[in-house]
């Protein structure tokens, strides 16, 4: 792999992102600690505390990844995070198809690389965890996978349909043949595909629900490299962090504006990623529906459900399972459970932690380090090669394809192939005066004949400009379908290639140890979050 960066100024990230970056002082009023910063590190690592009881977290999870199937490749890892001392480095996402887009490896990767680093530099055990999103109910969100397919990049959808529970109760049903189908069709046969698809079978099949199908899938790329997945869809997970549930109900009006305050304070300088809500809670019903819980005044429903803030908190307290978290909620719950002491986020995540900072001190916890996760663009040979033939930088092609093409042809303008021939014949003209007076010395009958080839000459030069421009044209139409091939591998959908493809594309070109391969590099580099990287294949 040859790995080469460009700028995140260069790309379509926030203002809020790329000062967290490259200027992290100025928002030091809304995390803790800089993760760019050995010394916030340090520091962090030595105030780790106010999560759960851990042995009852270890047999908790034993029981959770049990549930999955999972539980034998992750025993040494809750071993190893039951000592005393143990911290964690934390990611999370969705539960996607076949893993969902590409950022998802680029988050696990990130996490399991900088818990190898951060064990070494603290000599203390640091075991990196997945955080599956399991009680998010948005099914069209997560419902879906992209191909750079044979002739553009496409956008397979799962043609099944939510029922409003957390996508890890969803049971995937026969339409995964067709969507597998659709996806296999888009890509070509290679010396990897069996294997992949082996691999993709034994997870998504139907009568799996989506978390054992999630899980399933992570934990076969990356159990081997010491990940733990966890996830707060459990009920024994759930009643670990019940009185934090009934917090948020308790203390209803002093969450609002702890989350209010940064909030605020974060717009008026940048941006508000996430607006803030009466509850923070969501019920599940006896269908397992997940159904946001509102307030108004000391009521709080729940579609036909009502209960008084004593008696809300009185359910929480017996039946936490039966509530989940929402977006600002999921982290303390999570840094609850597990010593943290960095979560690996993307930009968006990233962003609604800064309105978080209150919320955290409320709960009488401490923000961990909110880490930037590893960004890339995978740049493969066939690209790298037409690359070369064009004028623009990789990451100009983050630009429309309509401008990139304007770019392209005022540039070939630049010629101006009219006024080349015009002073070409202008040339030929003042050339032919001499020999045409010595002619017609010699013999004046031959004016006609000297006549016509000095036209011949004309015309032989009128065809080759015709040619020329035709030359031109041709050559634009081959740079032009270029400009929009990189565009379409490069910034798919318009946007980043690790927001819109799909892992399996990259699996089944360049094998299911990619990710291996890729972490082993970033682990000898050094894991550099300043940059988006240019990985060359």
């Amino acid at each position: 792999m040859d790995i080469s960066d460009c700028s995140f100024s260069e790309l379509s990230y926030s203002k809020l992102f790329t000062t967290y970056i490259n200027d992290f002082d100025k928002l030091r009023s809304f995390y803790s600690y800089n993760p760019l910063s050995k010394q916030d590190v340090q520091q962090k690592a030595e105030r780790v505390s106010g999560f759960v009881d851990r042995d009852k977290l270890i047999d908790a999870l034993n029981d959770f990844h049990s549930k999955l199937g999972i539980s034998g490749t992750q025993s040494d890892q809750i071993k190893k995070l039951s000592k005393n001392n143990a911290l964690a480095v934390v990611t999370g996402q969705q539960l996607g198809m076949y893993g969902g887009p590409v950022f998802t490896i680029y988050k696990t990767l990130t996490t399991i690389a900088l818990a190898r680093k951060y064990e070494q530099e603290l000599n203390t055990p640091v075991v990196p965890v997945f955080w599956m999103a399991d009680e998010d109910h948005d099914f069209e969100e997560i419902a879906w996978s992209g191909i750079l397919g044979r002739q553009d990049y496409i956008k397979v959808k799962l043609n099944q349909e939510g029922a409003n529970k957390p996508v890890a109760f969803e049971k995937l049903d026969d339409s995964v043949e067709a969507f597998r189908e659709a996806i296999k069709s888009e890509m070509f046969e290679t010396d990897f595909s069996e294997k992949l698809w082996d691999l993709i079978d034994s997870h998504y099949q139907a009568g799996k629900s989506h978390g054992e199908a999630f899980a399933g899938f992570i934990n076969e790329l990356f159990a081997e490299e010491g990940l733990l997945i966890a996830g707060s869809n459990h009920k024994g997970l759930k009643n670990l962090v019940a009185n934090d549930l009934a917090k948020s109900i308790s203390s209803a009006d002093e969450v609002f504006e702890a989350i209010e305050s940064k909030s605020a304070e974060l717009e008026s300088l940048f941006h508000r990623q996430v607006m803030n809500g009466d509850s923070n809670l969501f019920y599940l019903n006896e269908d397992s529906e997940r159904i946001k819980i509102h307030r108004e005044g000391e009521q709080w429903t729940a579609d036909d459900q009502k209960w008084t803030t004593k008696e809300l908190v009185s359910l929480i307290q017996e039946s936490p399972e039966r509530f989940s978290p929402n977006v600002f909620l999921r982290p303390v719950i999570q840094d609850r459970l597990f010593p943290t002491l960095g979560y690996v986020a993307g930009p968006g995540e990233l962003a609604y932690y800064g309105q978080m900072r209150a919320l955290y001190e409320l709960f009488d916890m401490e923000m961990p380090l909110i880490i930037p996760r590893y960004t890339a663009t995978i740049i493969e040979s066939g690209i790298d090669r037409i690359l070369e033939k064009l004028p623009f930088k990789v990451c100009e092609y983050a630009k429309r394809i309509e401008d990139l093409e304007s770019a392209y042809v005022e540039q070939t303008d630049n010629v101006d192939i009219e006024e080349v021939f015009s002073e070409w014949k202008n040339d030929l003209e003042k050339a032919a005066e001499k020999p045409l007076k010595v002619i017609d010395e010699i013999d004046p009958t031959l004016d006609g004949t000297v006549g016509k080839t000095v036209a011949g000459f004309e015309n032989e030069l009128n065809k080759l400009k015709g040619k020329v421009y035709r030359s031109i044209k041709q050559q634009e139409e081959t740079q032009l379908k270029r400009i929009e091939k990189i565009k379409i591998n490069l910034f798919p959908d318009g946007g980043l290639q690790e927001r819109a493809v799909s892992p399996v594309y990259f699996m089944n070109k360049y094998g299911t140890d990619i990710w291996h391969n890729m972490l082993q590099e970033m682990t000898e580099q050094g894991v550099d979050l300043s940059k988006h990287h240019l990985i060359k294949l």
